[in-house]
């Protein structure tokens, strides 16, 4: 029966890149053979493509469990299926945002822009911001977490609605940006000295939950729809003589706007030393298919409440503005279709499969040494990343907004290594007591910050938007797992755990304005 349901599943994202690529090969004047083969050739490099950004985290994992950390055989095998189901999802939800956010992303910026009233597009960003962050599935992933490990001082649901708000005002606040031609660094700067006064004043619990908000509230859903909002208002600014450098930035800016209300929160509720909730273990499934057939319809009901805003924005715009043809329409449902099924059969890989090996990964390594720990980290951050479903749609952009002059195989390796040392500086973090987030945090931000004057302006928004989009559902799960294992091990509170995303966040901020420093010396030195 999992034989025959794996078949399928291929046969599935086989029929998804022939849909694909058909339109371009039947303009090819081949014969029938020929493009049977163009057809096969193209279809296994798709699934090459994902099958190398994945491939990496499962040999790791494997090598751990051959050497220095065995894992029980039903965790090893539901992640070996997880890996084989993320694989598939990775593909077809990619394929959905091309043709179906995306392009709902532009319109609506276009729409927006198009009005000309500065109301209208503040409106717009407040009600668009609002409802693609609540329906973030990140969001509630870390919002769940919060609520189960400070015993229900903060709720889910509160926590879920202060972060959309927070998002909201910002995201409005970034499009206005665009439209007036503000210099994106410093908006930047202004934002972040608002937070940090308020993380000066909010008590210290809030602060690694309001800066992993901020990297969990940029995933999957929001990453594409937010970039393509910001390019839809680009583009039609560009034709009266706004720059490139605009295109990049609201992924940014709704990052910072995740964390200034938490912190606010904080600072309202006050509620002193917040009552963790005893580790008491965690308890690992025993069963191999199980756990996801379990995870299925949590899963898709998540991603149903964070589709349904949009489909319904998306039919009050066609009815209202839009007025696309049939055909459009059409493209657009089916796109919406099969990013659902892909970010259903992603989730649901990463959720079933990799997050109980994650955290048997950090416990297990943290009974090592504790140099071993931080090499892991290291590791397990570096190859994370290339999973990311949201990394793939921004370095995409990335090549086409700059014609191919900052390539993908640039940028890609340069987030590596960021998210890498994030990882490995939580992982000393855990294991040094005397180091707390905000020694990480205040020197990053000042850096960052400080290099938005000296970067080229395009470097800025693409780094800021990294930062959100570097800490997506894989490192919402896998690897802060990972890192509640370790702390659960080391300090017996699962809340250590938190401010692993918030230091995901910030690195790329770093490395990407220090690849545009080499790239603006590069541009002199041939000048």
């Amino acid at each position: 029966m999992t034989f025959f349901a794996i078949i399928l599943l291929f046969y599935f994202y086989c029929y998804i890149c022939l849909l694909s690529i058909l339109k371009y090969v039947k303009i090819i004047n081949i014969t029938t053979s020929e493009r049977v083969c163009l057809l096969l050739y193209l279809i296994l490099e798709k699934l090459k493509e994902v099958i190398l950004s994945v491939l990496p985290i499962t040999i790791i994992v494997l090598i751990l469990h051959f050497t220095i950390t065995p894992i029980d055989n039903p965790a090893l095998f539901r992640f070996l299926i997880g890996a084989f189901i993320i694989i598939l999802g990775l593909s077809i939800f990619l394929f959905g945002v091309d043709i179906g956010v995306t392009p709902i992303g532009n319109l609506m910026g276009n729409t927006l822009a198009k009005s000309n009233k500065l109301w209208i597009v503040a409106i717009g960003g407040l009600l668009l911001g609002f409802f693609i962050s609540i329906a973030e599935p990140d969001l509630h992933i870390l919002a769940e977490q919060v609520e189960l490990v400070t015993n229900n001082t903060v709720s889910k649901m509160g926590m879920v609605l202060v972060v959309s708000i927070g998002i909201a005002v910002l995201v409005a606040l970034g499009l206005l940006r665009v439209i007036f031609s503000f210099p994106i660094h410093i908006f930047l700067l202004v934002a972040y000295i608002i937070i940090l006064l308020l993380g000066i004043l909010a008590p210290s619990e809030f602060l690694a939950m309001a800066f992993d908000a901020s990297g969990a509230t940029t995933g999957a859903m929001t990453v594409p729809f937010l970039l393509a909002l910001n390019m839809g208002v680009t583009i039609l600014k560009h034709k009266k003589g706004t720059s490139e450098e605009d295109s990049f930035g609201l992924v940014g800016i709704a990052s910072a706007g995740a964390i200034m209300p938490v912190l606010l929160l904080g600072i309202i509720m006050n509620p002193g030393e917040i009552t963790h909730a005893p580790d008491g273990g965690h308890e690992i499934s025993t069963k191999i298919l199980l756990p996801f057939i379990k995870n299925v319809p949590h899963v898709a009901r998540d991603v149903i409440i964070a589709l349904i805003p949009l489909v319904v924005i998306f039919f009050v715009f066609q009815f209202l503005s839009f007025k696309l043809g049939r055909k459009q329409v059409g493209r657009i449902i089916r796109g919406l279709i099969y990013t659902f099924i892909g970010l259903v059969l992603f989730l649901t890989g990463v959720n079933a499969g990799f997050m109980d090996v994650g955290r048997l990964v950090g416990e297990a390594v943290a009974g090592r040494s504790k140099v071993i720990v931080v090499i892991i980290g290291l590791v397990l951050g570096m190859v994370t990343i290339l999973a990311e479903p949201a990394v793939y749609v921004l370095t995409k952009q990335i090549e086409d907004v700059t014609s191919g002059s900052i390539k993908r195989r640039i940028v890609l390796p340069t987030l590596s290594i960021g998210v890498g040392l994030a990882v490995a500086l939580s992982m000393v973090r855990t294991l040094v007591p005397s180091i707390n987030l905000w020694h990480y945090l205040l020197p990053g931000y000042i850096i960052a910050l400080i290099l938005t004057f000296f970067v080229p302006r395009i470097f800025v928004g693409m780094a800021f938007d990294s930062g959100g989009v570097a800490s997506g559902p894989m490192t919402a799960t896998f690897i802060l797992a990972f890192s509640q294992g370790v702390a659960s091990h080391y300090t017996g509170n699962t809340m250590e755990g938190f401010g692993m995303i918030a230091m995901v966040a910030l690195t790329p901020l770093i490395v990407l304005q220090v690849l545009g420093l080499l790239y603006k010396l590069k541009l002199r030195k041939s000048a």
